[in-house]
């Protein structure tokens, strides 16, 4: 009993490493406009993220680029079998970014990163049909990111920095389908852990092979989470020696994948701009949660994924339409790297579309406004939970499964300046 209940516990990883189910790229309202294109694209500090080695190719001795979106995500979910369904009510995320550059000299040039690739909210309904693997989880990290940028040549530059990563997460689900307690109150667990600190780094660089072409390449290291002390907290347990939970402490160490992005942008004439970029996500790295109780009654607990390196291909336009307002639009193709027979609920993960659109709206010479607005519509999928006994032989849960569909709409608003 005690098995099978852990096991339905502990399958948080995924929502660790997936901002709540949705792994949309933020990081800046022109890059997104754009399809999220960056890495070869020289036009306002979000090099910071997408390619530090660009910073010094700005024009303006000091370049800041500072904004926020609004996350409104929403999933269903239907078990034609039975007739059950579920939807998700959830809070807009808001993450955010800023980015600032200062140029020392023509070859080099100095900056700051703040950005937030994971945060936001799952809410399913109290006492779905899938509340035993999950019904909420609150998540958030933030980047803070140090970057040099140095010209090697009129032709070459290189940059990148250490990142330094602080997060939390909240995670609560009920400890099976059927467990209550005298009052008929259904038993459940909260998982929460803040203040997680780590540190990783990225290098960059970007190559000007003619005037009006680009090629720029990005990759951020890989990033272990280490969870320590953090609590669990059991509500409305039967007295029962089958049910032996009592709140505790755990561990767990949270993979953060590396990426590497590669992509070009071209100058075709004086008012149209093209870019591409092709980011591939190293998530074979996470194959497993393990998180160990302080508790011995609980011991260790192991959770599989078995994820897959996956790939997004994303295309950008942008267009001079005036002195003072440049459009934008783009699209991308997003992989998912979960595998057949391990979807889970609290990360309803698969292949995605975005189509995006924006704008840059020149207020003064230093001041611009820059608006964005992305799409995501992610692929209906008939999937499972039900991890391969060979990987999770301990593992003694039923199967979950059924119908989702999952969309997604981001509105941002920025500024840039400079001077």
């Amino acid at each position: 009993m005690r098995k099978v209940l852990l096991s339905m516990v502990f399958a948080l990883a995924g929502a660790i490493t997936y901002a709540g189910g949705y792994r949309v790229g933020v990081q800046g309202q022109r890059a997104l406009a754009m399809g999220h294109t960056g890495v070869a694209v020289v036009n306002s500090a979000e090099l910071g993220f997408f390619n530090p080695a660009g910073l010094v190719y700005l024009e303006n001795r000091l370049t800041v680029s500072a904004g926020v979106s609004a996350v409104f995500s929403e999933v269903a979910w239907q078990n034609e079998d039975t007739g059950e369904s579920a939807r998700t009510d959830n809070p807009a995320g808001t993450p955010f970014y800023f980015n600032a550059s200062y140029k020392l000299n023509e070859n080099l040039a100095v900056g700051l990163s703040v950005y937030t690739p994971y945060g936001s909210t799952v809410k399913w309904e109290d006492d779905w049909a899938g509340s035993h693997l999950v019904n909420n989880i609150e998540l958030q990290a933030i980047y803070i990111q140090p970057l040099i940028s140095y010209k090697v040549a009129d032709f070459l530059s290189v940059g990148g920095g250490p990142i330094f990563v602080t997060g939390s997460v909240n995670f609560n689900r009920n400890l099976s389908r059927t467990l209550t307690d005298i009052d008929g109150n259904r038993s459940n667990v909260t998982i929460d852990a803040s203040g997680v600190n780590e540190w990783g780094w990225s290098a960059s660089a970007l190559f000007t092979a003619t005037e009006d072409f680009r090629i720029g390449i990005n990759y951020r290291s890989e990033i272990i989470m280490n969870a320590e002390d953090g609590d669990a907290d059991f509500e409305n347990i039967p007295n029962t020696p089958l049910a032996p939970f009592s709140d505790t402490t755990f561990d767990a160490q949270l993979p953060l994948p590396a990426e590497l992005t590669v992509g070009l942008s071209y100058q075709l004439n004086e008012k149209w701009l093209l870019a591409f970029d092709y980011n591939r996500t190293f998530w074979g790295v996470y194959e497993s949660l393990d998180i160990e109780f302080a508790n011995p009654a609980l011991g260790v607990s192991e959770n599989p994924r078995a994820y897959e390196d996956s790939n997004t291909w994303r295309f950008g336009a942008q267009y001079e339409a005036t002195d003072k307002l440049t459009l934008r639009a783009g699209y991308y193709f997003d992989e998912s790297p979960v595998q057949e027979g391990y979807f889970a609920p609290e990360t309803p993960r698969n292949d995605s579309m975005g189509f995006t659109a924006g704008l840059s709206l020149d207020v003064t010479s230093r001041l611009a406004i820059d608006a964005s607005f992305a799409y995501i519509r992610f692929d209906e999928v008939d999937a499972v939970y039900n991890p391969n006994p060979q990987d999770f032989p301990d593992y003694e849960g039923v199967p979950f499964g059924g119908t989702y569909k999952s969309v997604a709409f981001i509105p941002g608003i920025g500024v840039t300046y400079k001077m």
